[in-house]
C-alpha cells in the first residue's frame, strides 16, 4: 500500500511538472482546454484517491480492518480501479490521439 501511495504522489508531482513545462495554456484552443480540464479533473481524483489510501493505511495500522469488516479498504480499491480506467481513456484520447491531431494541425499550417 505504501508503494501505491508513493506512486500516486509521484504521478501528481509529474502532472504538476507537465503543467509547468507545457507549451500551451488552457486558453490556447480546444486542445488546451480539453487537456487541462480532463487531466486536471483526473489529477483531482488521483489526489482524492491518495488521501483515501493514506486513511486506509492508518486504519490498517490501527487494526480497523478484518476479514469480515473491510468495506473502507475495498471502496478505496474500487475507486482506484475507476481512476485507472479513466487514465487509460485519457492517455489514448489526450496523449496518443490528441498528439497525432496536433501534429497534423501543425503540418497543415506550413
Amino acid at each position: 500500500m505504501l508503494i501505491t501511495i508513493a506512486l500516486a504522489i509521484l504521478f501528481t508531482n509529474l502532472q504538476i511538472c507537465e503543467y509547468l513545462e507545457a507549451d500551451f495554456g488552457i486558453s490556447d484552443g480546444i486542445y488546451g482546454s480539453v487537456f487541462y480540464m480532463a487531466t486536471g479533473f483526473h489529477g483531482f481524483h488521483v489526489l482524492i484517491g491518495t488521501i483515501f489510501l493514506i486513511i486506509c493505511y492508518f486504519r490498517h495500522v490501527k487494526g480497523h480492518f478484518s476479514r469480515i469488516h473491510h468495506v473502507g479498504f475495498e471502496s478505496a480499491i474500487w475507486y482506484w480501479h475507476f481512476v485507472d480506467v479513466v487514465w487509460l481513456f485519457l492517455f489514448l484520447v489526450i496523449y496518443w490521439w490528441g498528439n497525432t491531431s496536433l501534429n497534423f494541425d501543425l503540418i497543415k499550417t506550413f
